[in-house]
């Protein structure tokens, strides 16, 4: 399995196994059945309400803790130092594990400083191996790093064919920050899976568009969290380590960057304001 290393030093798959929106009790069954395919990076978050099942599926799968890299994250209305530090003990309670591998900022929003003070804390205190954040963008990054001691491990992004943050990628390499991609489909908006460049490349090397879409990110040093409760489909995105885009087909695939975000925009106001209705009103606001 490949493997990046961390500017903690720990080794991550670069491929890993995202459980966003799905039901309990999908995700303890998908869950297991990835950990069967081979995946051992699981990424799971607070607001995904599916911590629990990811812990039961871990228990049920015999595979040693150490063999694991579990990933979660805390959300708006848990940031602040002490509240963080709550979120961080009732996420460890939920999945029935000791420690994380890996816990993020989910959104750059509310008091990020007192949060990432308590995750400091909580890697000090040996109860957590690394820290990170997810959809914080080249201004937020260079602020965070700016006025905090432990530098981000992971920078969880939007990243795929149509949006391919180039610019961003080369500051979060300058900051010695590993970019990882959440939805490297772009859940299928704009036609990805029928795309005619991704599907001539994909054709031309016997693969289907989701694994050129997952490799492309891999050849440029991204580790991806594809998702699927399909077991046939996890196989397909596990195998996208046994071949090589050409630099032709490298070039043909940034041609096909719209340089915008296509999911979410964390500088969006109409976005910001979802995210707190979501929180007042959870009922009646979806979340992505």
């Amino acid at each position: 399995m490949q493997t990046i290393q961390l500017n903690t030093g720990a080794e991550m798959p670069m491929v890993g196994f995202g459980v966003f929106q799905m039901a309990p009790d999908v995700c303890e069954r998908a869950v297991s059945e990835a950990l069967e395919v081979g995946y051992r990076l699981i990424d799971t978050a607070s607001s995904y309400k599916n911590e629990a099942a990811v812990g039961a599926a871990i228990r049920r799968s015999g595979i040693s803790r150490e063999e694991l890299f579990v990933t979660s994250k805390v959300f708006v209305e848990d940031m602040g130092e002490r509240k963080t530090r709550d979120a961080y003990l009732r996420s460890l309670d939920a999945l029935g594990l000791d420690y994380l591998d890996l816990y993020l900022i989910h959104m750059p929003y509310g008091d990020v400083f007192g949060a990432w003070r308590a995750l400091e804390a909580l890697v000090r205190e040996g109860r957590l191996r690394a820290i990170g954040v997810s959809n914080f963008q080249s201004d937020r990054i260079l602020d965070l790093c700016q006025n905090i001691e432990i530098r981000p491990a992971i920078d969880q992004l939007e990243l795929h064919p149509f949006y391919q943050r180039a610019d961003e990628l080369a500051l979060l390499s300058e900051l010695g920050i590993c970019p990882q991609a959440w939805a490297p489909f772009a859940e299928g908006l704009n036609g990805l899976f029928t795309n005619p460049v991704l599907a001539a490349i994909a054709a031309a090397h016997g693969k289907s568009v989701a694994q050129v879409a997952l490799r492309w990110n891999l050849q440029r040093g991204v580790p991806v969290l594809p998702k699927s409760t399909h077991r046939n489909r996890m196989v397909e995105n596990f195998a996208v380590q046994a071949f090589t885009l050409t630099e032709a087909e490298m070039a043909q695939i940034a041609t096909l960057d719209l340089a915008r975000p296509q999911m979410f925009d964390p500088r969006s106001p109409a976005e910001v304001r979802r995210i707190y209705d979501y929180l007042n009103n959870p009922v009646l606001t979806t979340l992505q």
